[in-house]
């Protein structure tokens, strides 16, 4: 088995934290995080992961419980593929959706 664990820094109050396990060759356990730091701490806004057993996105929301959301993709290899793209491509945006949401509060 091998892991990595990657960080990426998109500006400097927003990231990309990446941790895969791969055994021969393929994914079998992932997480991919977007964290944006709020209040001089970073938090997580936007989580793919590998927890309970299948691959899932957590959308989280300040003061209340992370929005779940199961995906169905042939394995974790996809799935992992498919959250990097995501959370490169869409990080503004979850930004921008949980900055509105702590207004709100």
């Amino acid at each position: 088995m091998a892991e990595k664990e990657i960080i990426v820094e998109i500006t400097p109050t927003d990231r990309i934290r990446r941790r895969h396990v791969t055994e021969r060759g393929k994914v079998i356990r992932f997480v991919a995080q977007y964290e944006a730091l709020i209040d001089q701490e970073w938090v997580a806004i936007v989580r793919y992961d590998t927890a309970h057993g299948f691959a899932h996105r957590d959308v989280m929301h300040p003061g209340r419980r992370p929005e779940k959301t199961q995906l169905h993709l042939r394995d974790f290899g996809e799935a992992y593929a498919f959250a990097v793209h995501d959370l490169k491509a869409n990080w503004r945006r979850y930004r921008e959706r949980y900055a509105q949401e702590v207004k709100r509060r």
